[in-house]
């Protein structure tokens, strides 16, 4: 897209291993914005070359929000939008120096670090798990105590990592301690240097340790302005999530909870954001809920990852994507009611590790009713790796139906017509 003087000038920061980049760049063109595409890696950067281009630093957010501002002081922007974890702090701290709406920097590093999350949600009085964080290199002594003293059954996970990556459940002493260093090793850990850390640095990694909440949990996609929640769709998880390893499938819109259950939902996700210190742009929850009450688990500072976001449509046929860029630049909503149909997507799992030869079946998996498409996003040939150490699905199955229950029958008939090849690597 080529810039023209007077439009609408928007900045997308890209992460390396985003799925986002055609349908954010399918809705600005929808809008008639310009844009301009920052990413970490030129190569990231080459298929892009009709358009506006930037390298940015985005693992260190204030060098990448200073290199950002020197771009725009030759070429103005109107907003900086993250797209998905790895750019949501350079955006906000980048569209803080350039005088846009933004979240605080720091509220959005507090959504990122799940043990900052859990203090703050506590200290907000909202029902979050009790838990404690612990170097990620403990020694065989201090982890043996970790596990007799520890309460049972417990979740394990990185701080920082998104997509179950690292999530395990363990319900015994022995299971905590060999997911915690199975966690370790994920996060580059190396054990085999008593109080060393992957980079030499001398600072550990932590691992977050906290009490398993069990329940029905569900997803809540919304976007924020000027500090109050508009909730956009709210997503069933019809697969129990209980360990111990957290592989997300099905993700059902419209949900079928009763609507008391849904208001005290989206009560607990607008709490939840104020306890973090959110303000503008999208936000993806995700809560459970039980006999107990209804528990937050994670407010994130951006939108639904993966290409879930297909799922959602908006008034006149408006995609998620579009929603967030008109927010970001000031631009006016148009009416946007999620459409009456129900959807849903199935995050297709990695069933072991190994290398990629086939996905068989896709012609008879698309032929199901209800089913709209199908996307392997893994390329044939390509190493894959499964939960908890992997960090992404095969691919994703959308479907549309009058009623979730049928597009819940959708999805798993198309998911059991496919087979999934993979060789050992």
């Amino acid at each position: 897209m080529v810039q023209n003087a007077g439009m609408t000038r928007v900045l997308l920061l890209l992460p390396t291993r985003t799925y986002r980049t055609a349908d954010f760049l399918t809705a600005a063109d929808r809008l008639g914005v310009d844009v301009v595409v920052g990413a970490e890696r030129r190569n990231a950067l080459e298929s892009l070359a009709d358009g506006g281009t930037m390298l940015v630093r985005l693992d260190d957010p204030e060098r990448g929000a200073a290199m950002v501002e020197r771009y725009a002081r030759e070429h103005p922007l109107d907003a900086v939008v993250g797209v998905d974890d790895g750019s949501t702090v350079v955006a906000a701290a980048a569209a803080e120096r350039l005088g846009l709406p933004h979240n605080p920097p720091n509220a959005v590093r507090r959504s990122r670090d799940k043990a900052q999350t859990r203090a703050a949600f506590a200290a907000a009085g909202l029902a979050t798990p009790e838990f404690a964080t612990h170097s990620a290199l403990l020694d065989p002594e201090a982890l043996a105590a970790l596990a007799a003293a520890t309460r049972y059954p417990c979740v394990l996970k990185p701080l920082e990592r998104s997509g179950s990556q690292g999530v395990i459940r363990a319900d015994r002493p022995d299971e905590l301690a060999a997911a915690f260093r199975r966690i370790a090793l994920i996060l580059g850990c190396d054990l085999d240097t008593p109080g060393g850390s992957s980079d030499g640095s001398g600072q550990p990694p932590e691992i977050l340790i906290e009490d398993f909440i069990p329940g029905v949990e569900v997803a809540v996609e919304g976007i924020l302005r000027g500090g109050q929640l508009e909730v956009l769709a709210m997503f069933d998880k019809p697969d129990q999530l209980d360990g111990p390893f957290f592989e997300e499938t099905l993700l059902v819109t419209p949900s079928r909870l009763s609507l008391d259950r849904q208001q005290e939902v989206e009560t607990a996700v607008a709490q939840a954001t104020q306890a973090l210190g959110l303000r503008e742009g999208p936000i993806h929850a995700e809560v459970r809920l039980n006999h107990q009450g209804t528990w937050l688990l994670e407010v994130a500072a951006r939108s639904i990852g993966g290409l879930c976001a297909r799922t959602l449509r908006f008034g006149a046929g408006v995609s998620l994507e579009e929603l967030i860029l008109r927010h970001a630049a000031g631009l006016e909503l148009p009416p946007h009611e999620r459409e009456e149909m129900a959807s849903g997507v199935l995050m297709l799992p990695i069933p072991r590790a190994g290398r990629l030869q086939e996905v068989r079946g896709q012609s008879a998996a698309t032929a199901v009713p209800h089913i709209e498409g199908l996307s392997i996003t893994v390329p044939r040939g390509e190493k894959v790796v499964s939960l908890p150490e992997g960090d992404r699905y095969l691919g994703f199955l959308f479907a549309r139906a009058p009623s979730p229950e049928a597009v819940e029958t959708a999805l798993r008939a198309a998911w059991a017509a496919l087979d999934i090849i993979i060789d050992e690597d």
